[in-house]
């Protein structure tokens, strides 16, 4: 009866169709080992729970909040910034506080995006890096990353040949699903190229910390000239393995942060206190965790890449985020990469992201992700191996 147009516009979720098969096998009695989704299996360091179990107590913390994050965790994340990556933010004006960095980046293009206009993203992407942009009204234009791909040059021929021209630019990087990484040049190169196209830059740092074989990641907001143009987006969800928990931060541009704070300001309160003050407690706490994680998922990554070597599936190993991106053997192929996922979930009892549902230059892909203990994904390459000697 009824029509939505916004709706419409929103393809079929490919996920849900491994998660429909992957939950009908576990209903007939299958042991799935789950590496689709990404979500964090690892427990929340247990000095950031007993601050929020401290302040649940506080009966005056149950009120509503902040629509922008209180001021000391605000305050929190740009001592952080400044500690990190000598980057100086004012509390007051260069950063909110968001409900996870999914929601900023969602709120914060539905306040900058005019109907009908153009903003750029990587093909693969995070879904919702496009269709944050569909959702808010406006049209995207896909700029292809891989091995042996100029993302500048694409860039460069994506503003030429696109009206109106393109007014927002999201990136991501360490990459998901890519696992693509990048130097300090490369966001300097941005900023030009954001600054030369009249172009608003949206980074989504979701995996700063996240990252192997000692290599460090760049914040955007290190490159010269980044807070003229563009914001950056951080989440505590992978860092301080609190996703179930939503915390995130928009950083950077003055006028881009405050169209995001007013549009939360009639959106929400913010979230619980609690949530918020034990995320101060995170961020000026000691580290030693964020390195005690990142060495678990290093470790995960190197148990799956050994496993799916011995099982004839060549990989090489990922820098940096929580996940594995695949090309799927030659052999294979033909069938996509959906009914390849569905495959290895039929016949070796593993679940795995099919690159489709990350968009276009993904379907010779599949996404690992590493939320499994290390046993389990031996198991996982057992029998992914069994199913490759038929």
């Amino acid at each position: 009866m009824f029509e939505f147009n916004r709706i419409k516009r929103l393809p079929p979720y490919v996920f849900s169709i491994v998660n429909n098969l992957k939950y009908e096998a576990r209903r007939a009695g299958d042991d799935i080992i789950d590496l689709g989704m990404g979500n964090p299996d690892l427990p929340t360091p247990e000095h950031i729970v007993e601050k929020l179990r401290e302040a649940a107590g506080i009966p005056k913390n149950h009120r509503y909040s902040a629509s922008k994050g209180i001021t000391q965790l605000r305050m929190a994340i740009c001592e952080w910034y400044e500690r990190r990556y000598d980057v100086s933010l004012d509390p007051d004006t260069e950063t909110v506080v968001t409900i996870g960095s999914k929601e900023g980046l969602s709120h914060l293009i539905l306040a900058i995006m005019e109907p009908g206009s153009v903003a750029m993203t990587p093909t693969p992407a995070y879904p919702i890096h496009p269709y944050s942009v569909v959702i808010a009204g406006g049209e995207v234009r896909s700029i292809p990353i891989g091995p042996g791909i100029d993302f500048f040059m694409e860039m460069e021929k994506a503003c030429k040949n696109t009206w109106p021209r393109p007014r927002i630019l999201i990136i991501n990087f360490p990459h998901n699903p890519t696992t693509e990484v990048v130097n300090i040049d490369f966001f300097e190169k941005v900023v030009h190229f954001a600054k030369e196209n009249n172009l608003i830059v949206i980074h989504d740092f979701a995996y700063a910390d996240l990252l192997f074989d000692d290599y460090k990641a760049p914040s955007f907001l290190q490159a010269k000239g980044a807070k003229d143009i563009g914001v950056e987006l951080f989440s505590m969800t992978k860092s301080y393995s609190m996703a179930g928990w939503r915390v995130g931060f928009c950083n950077g541009n003055k006028e881009i942060v405050a169209a995001l704070t007013k549009i939360k300001s009639y959106l929400d309160y913010g979230m619980f206190q609690p949530i918020q003050i034990a995320s101060i407690i995170a961020l000026r706490g000691e580290q030693e965790c964020v390195k005690d994680i990142t060495g678990i998922y290093e470790s995960r990554r190197d148990v799956l890449i050994e496993g799916l070597h011995r099982a004839g599936w060549d990989i090489a190993p990922p820098k940096a985020t929580m996940f594995v991106w695949a090309e799927i053997p030659d052999q294979y192929k033909s069938l996509g990469s959906l009914e390849f996922a569905k495959t290895l979930l039929r016949d070796s009892k593993v679940a795995v992201s099919p690159g489709i549902g990350f968009g276009e230059g993904g379907d010779e892909y599949v996404r690992f992700a590493l939320v499994e203990n290390e046993h389990r994904i031996r198991q996982a390459t057992k029998g992914i191996k069994k199913f490759f000697k038929g």
